[in-house]
């Protein structure tokens, strides 16, 4: 008898994420961690185990691109001052949640390490698969610096055990050795804090590192068969970092449609994250923080908006992000519904899988349902094509949840 374990799901609704459609009456067959084969005739196994989906829609996993998941606090300076064991075992239910919203791949923007992803590949945590940035780098004083006044260092480093999101560097030596060093460490790319933002009180349009810098950093990233993402909201430090090569712009709340237009050009992607603006705004009116701050919230937010309507009218692709922490994390589903008030429901799916696969260089493998892509499935009740609903209330809607040709929920 085999020891690879076979699913067939059958009956189901499948949603293309290539063509952007459904087919009829889909037969999914799984075996071991890959997709064996995909039919709208019956499937004959015999020693598979049977889903019937009949009646529900059959879909890839989804990707969330922008993740912080050592995030366990917003108090980002706090975060590297805890115990690296509190902060991994609240980093597992991060995951965990994460997993059971249907998101069975992430890529960590900052903080996680390769340890974590082994973790979860491992099976000592469960949760998606994880693309990590290892350390964001971040300029001396610029967004990304939570070190206090009279702080020479953030946590420990030397050893790398008590951490924040990011390290402190300069100078295109230093930044060289740096991507050299978080590569060493197992990250999947690189993560650089290009501009100001909501976590310092440096403007957010407020450009940083020279382009000196940038091009050392993506010239070190692509040499190691690698890329460079950005945290980056206005057009002048998008245009700096397009210019030297970064192939994602995180955030860009605040681009314009010239800078859309070479984003285009340069074949760079655009990965928004809407929830955290939402949820900070709303926690800022509750929490009756300074006037100032909560209308950075709104006014990021609302430039979001409209960044995404000049990236998609210049032709940018758009990724999908959520970028939470701390009490945030729980949002990260509502990221659907707040992109589909400027994009369709068809464009908000195909963001959150084959774009997002894209990105990740994982285009064929992650994203599809297809013969030989990864076994990533979910079975969900509604009708995500054309309205986003079921994917924002993962809880009621998903029904199947299959990670590497493992099932993880099964409720039908």
């Amino acid at each position: 008898m085999s020891m690879t374990q076979r699913i067939l799901l059958r009956g189901g609704l499948l949603l293309d994420t290539v063509a952007l459609c459904y087919r009829e009456n889909a037969h999914v067959l799984v075996e071991g961690e890959l997709i064996k084969e995909v039919d709208d005739h019956p499937i004959g196994t015999a020693d598979a185990r049977i889903i019937e989906a009949g009646g529900h829609v059959i879909m890839p996993g989804l990707i969330d691109a922008h993740v912080h998941v050592i995030g366990v606090t917003s108090d980002l300076h706090l975060l590297s001052q805890m115990s690296p064991y509190l902060v991994a075992a609240r980093a597992k239910g991060v995951l965990a949640s994460m997993l059971m919203r249907g998101f069975t791949t992430i890529r960590d923007a900052g903080g996680a390490d390769s340890g974590i992803a082994e973790a979860v590949r491992q099976d000592d945590f469960e949760g998606p698969r994880l693309f990590v940035s290892g350390l964001a780098l971040a300029q001396s004083g610029g967004q990304g610096d939570f070190r206090m006044r009279g702080e020479s260092a953030l946590g420990c480093p030397v050893c790398r055990g008590r951490r924040s999101i990011t390290r402190v560097v300069d100078g295109v030596g230093a930044i060289r050795r740096a991507v050299r060093e978080e590569l060493r460490q197992g990250a999947s790319q690189i993560k650089m804090m290009a501009s100001g933002g909501i976590a310092s009180n440096i403007p957010a349009e407020r450009a940083q590192f020279s382009i000196d810098e940038l091009h050392a950093a993506v010239d070190e990233a692509t040499r190691a068969g690698t890329y460079v993402m950005a945290h980056a909201y206005g057009s002048a430090a998008v245009r700096r970092c397009v210019e030297a090569g970064v192939r994602s712009i995180e955030h860009g709340s605040l681009i314009d449609a010239a800078t859309a237009s070479l984003m285009a050009q340069k074949n760079a992607f655009l990965v928004p994250t809407l929830s955290v603006l939402s949820g900070l705004s709303e926690r800022g009116k509750l929490e009756r923080q300074a006037p100032e701050k909560r209308d950075l919230y709104d006014r990021l937010l609302a430039g979001s908006f409209e960044a995404i309507e000049a990236a998609r009218t210049q032709g940018v692709r758009v990724g999908h992000g959520s970028d939470l922490e701390g009490e945030l994390h729980p949002l990260q589903s509502r990221e659907f519904l707040l992109k589909r008030e400027v994009m369709p429901a068809i464009d908000v799916v195909a963001s959150a899988t084959v774009v997002n696969a894209e990105i990740l260089g994982q285009g064929g493998t992650l994203g599809v349902i297809a013969p030989g892509a990864t076994a990533d499935i979910l079975v969900l009740e509604g009708d995500p094509l054309n309205e986003v609903g079921s994917l924002a209330d993962p809880d009621r809607c998903l029904k199947v949840i299959i990670k590497d040709g493992r099932i993880y929920r099964n409720v039908l």
